[in-house]
């Protein structure tokens, strides 16, 4: 039996809180790719970027799911149950062009 995400009630339609990661952007740091936090629309970088700020905002806030952000892609990822999620069209669209880091 394959395991199932729990919290996609969690999932909301939201509004990007900036145009990259929202922390390295204020730091100057660098991303690889970008993460949108389906509760209240954080931008923070992936796991491979230096600063992991997607992963943070999950450990300060325990806001479950993510979505692949650059651009959209149209999957998700629940910190919670380890599992990925089919967003199919439920993607958020960008507020503009997204800086390209690495």
């Amino acid at each position: 039996m394959s395991k199932r995400c729990t919290h996609t009630d969690s999932i909301q339609h939201v509004t990007p809180s900036a145009l990259g990661c929202e922390e390295c952007l204020k730091s100057g740091s660098r991303w690889v790719h970008l993460r949108l936090c389906r509760t209240c629309g954080h931008v923070g970088c992936c796991d491979d970027s230096p600063n992991r700020h997607a992963s943070a905002h999950f450990h300060e806030t325990g806001h479950p799911i993510i979505e692949g952000y650059d651009p959209p892609e149209g999957w998700g990822w629940c910190y919670v149950d380890r599992v990925m999620l089919d967003l199919g069209d439920d993607t958020t669209p960008q507020n503009g062009p997204i800086p390209r880091y690495v």
